[in-house]
């Protein structure tokens, strides 16, 4: 069944699986392309072959010119603020949060490790992949038997019982928003009828069978957004055998949600459609994005050697010494709010000083040169860092708090899955969308008059990205997502008819350049030896309430913050 029709304000325009045209030079894909036309919304599979099926996926992972990267999104979940003898400041409960007598994230209560790590001596199953003969012109086949698990060796010392008996951590607080995501089919449940009906909106459809990922494709994704969400599930399944339960569920993989709530006054009767943010008028079930496993079309790397090299770099500016103002570098065309950030530029404000230092992205020019000057890791030279969404979701949230200074937000109305658990005030510093230069001025000018608070603010948001968001949670939000939902299903999944299987040696095997290069990058090497964490219960009524007007009270005096400052003029 076909869902309602797609406006071009809210996807790109549908067409077959092909091998894509040169991207647009929009900044986040968000646009249509003028040489993108409408095509089938489903690809005649039967008469192409599994094998030459296969082989569409592979003509995607060519590094394409001209590209976007993504700058800016996500939301607010929360937070207290007071004011004490010298002023407003933000607190957390009842004491300050912004100390000003402490170094940067000191007395941080730290996330406790997600699992001990191996010792030398433990067993680890291995996880299978063989390209085969590399100058084998042959497209590479799903193995039909899983490889064994290894024996253990006679010299090898088994896990000791303190490594057995260590208690998973319980997950993040923002895992609790999937019982959200899945609470309008909580009771009725999700029928086969219901998931077809989202087949208008979705790029593809996967199906998870004994632990086998297949995948009917409806409509081309921009760039390689599709195939690095498969390889991202795929990686699920290799780090978590056997723990993936049967599952068929439809996803989309555009920037703007589309489900809306407005459209189903019982909303039990929404399809359940997986995309990658939504908002408070939708009902879109929001699933980690695919620049996880690498976006090879910006030159941006997998998320865990991102973080890596972002600590690397960070530590070489220290925050004291970055330049006092707040940065933002992006492609300005997507979206008004980006267009009307670079008023707030001293050069094109007649002269007037917003504390802002914006930069235009030209991602052609950045390709055809390498990406030199292009490295979100390198651009940690700056005290605050702007965070603005573009024509809808963005993914570069993460990038912008991973850098260690605090981030200015303009506020949003899209989230996606992990920004649900940042706090006003604590992450971040709310930004005004209606009055963003003397907002950005403010911020930057507060936090040079109060740096060990600033300073601490930076790193309570880049402590967020390697703590609460690391890979290993990012799986386990997967995972406890997935059994979840799979769990509201009435119905046995079974393989669509023109569904090809997908598997690690068909994706990546053939791929070529940079896209191969970060596939091999963020494979996962071994089987969990370890449970995920603990999922939590869901959100209470009266949580969400309190949750509500925490970030409305920080809101409210940040705006007295500011009206004080200009009447003190």
């Amino acid at each position: 069944m076909k869902g309602p029709a797609i406006s071009h304000d809210e996807e790109e325009e549908t067409a077959a699986l092909v091998a894509p045209p040169p991207p647009c030079p929009h900044d986040d894909g968000a646009l249509p392309c003028k040489h993108e036309s409408a095509g089938s919304m489903a690809v005649d599979q039967t008469k192409q072959g599994q094998s030459s099926m296969a082989k569409s996926w592979w003509t995607k992972l060519v590094p394409t010119r001209g590209v976007g990267l993504v700058m800016s999104v996500l939301v607010i979940l929360a937070l207290l603020a007071g004011t004490t003898s010298s002023g407003w400041t933000i607190q957390l409960g009842s004491s300050p949060f912004v100390e000003g007598n402490g170094a940067a994230g000191r007395g941080r209560n730290r996330r406790p490790p997600h699992h001990a790590l191996s010792s030398s001596g433990e067993l680890r199953v291995t996880v299978p992949f063989n390209c085969g003969n590399e100058t084998s012109t042959a497209f590479p086949n799903c193995p039909r038997v899983a490889a064994p698990s290894p024996s253990p060796s006679p010299t090898t010392a088994p896990p000791s019982s303190e490594q057995r008996s260590s208690p998973s951590p319980t997950c993040p607080d923002y895992f609790r928003y999937i019982h959200s995501d899945l609470s309008p089919w909580r009771d009725a449940g999700i029928t086969r009828e219901a998931v077809e009906r989202a087949r208008g909106w979705a790029t593809f459809r996967l199906v998870v069978v004994s632990g086998r990922a297949y995948v009917e494709k409806y409509r081309r994704a921009y760039q390689t957004r599709d195939v690095f969400t498969l390889w991202g599930i795929l990686q699920l399944l290799a780090r978590y055998p056997g723990r993936v339960p049967d599952l068929d569920l439809m996803f989309f993989c555009g920037d703007i949600p589309v489900v809306r709530s407005r459209a189903y006054p019982d909303q039990s009767k929404a399809p359940p459609l997986f995309m990658y943010c939504t908002e408070d008028t939708a009902l879109d079930i929001v699933f980690p994005d695919w620049t996880f496993w690498g976006w090879p079309e910006v030159n941006i790397r997998p998320w865990a050697p991102f973080l890596e090299e972002v600590a690397r770099e960070s530590r070489r500016v220290p925050w004291m010494d970055r330049e006092p103002y707040a940065f933002w570098k992006g492609n300005p065309n997507p979206g008004s709010l980006r267009k009307d950030l670079m008023r707030c530029n001293a050069t094109g404000s007649r002269g007037k000083e917003w504390n802002a230092r914006l930069f235009s992205q030209d991602w052609g020019y950045a390709n055809r040169n390498g990406f030199k000057g292009s490295n979100l890791a390198k651009q940690c030279t700056y005290r605050y860092k702007i965070y603005v969404q573009g024509r809808g979701w963005s993914v570069s949230q993460k990038y912008i708090l991973a850098c260690g200074s605090p981030m200015l937000r303009i506020d949003t109305p899209f989230k996606d899955f992990f920004s649900r658990g940042l706090v006003a005030g604590r992450h971040y510093w709310p930004i005004d969308a209606a009055r963003k230069c003397p907002s950005i001025k403010f911020a930057v000018d507060w936090g040079n008059a109060h740096p060990a608070q600033a300073q601490r603010m930076g790193e309570e948001g880049s402590s967020f990205t390697r703590d609460d968001l690391s890979m290993d949670y990012v799986y386990d939000y997967m995972l406890h997502l997935l059994t979840q939902y799979a769990g509201l299903l009435r119905y046995k999944p079974t393989v669509p008819d023109r569904a090809i299987e997908l598997c690690l040696e068909s994706m990546a095997c053939p791929a070529g350049g940079q896209a191969h290069e970060f596939m091999m990058e963020s494979m996962e090497k071994y089987a969990a030896g370890y449970e995920p964490c603990i999922l939590p219960q869901p959100f209470t009524a009266d949580e969400i309430t309190e949750l509500v007007q925490r970030d409305e009270d920080v809101r409210n005096k940040v705006n007295k913050m500011e009206e004080k400052e200009e009447r003190e003029r």
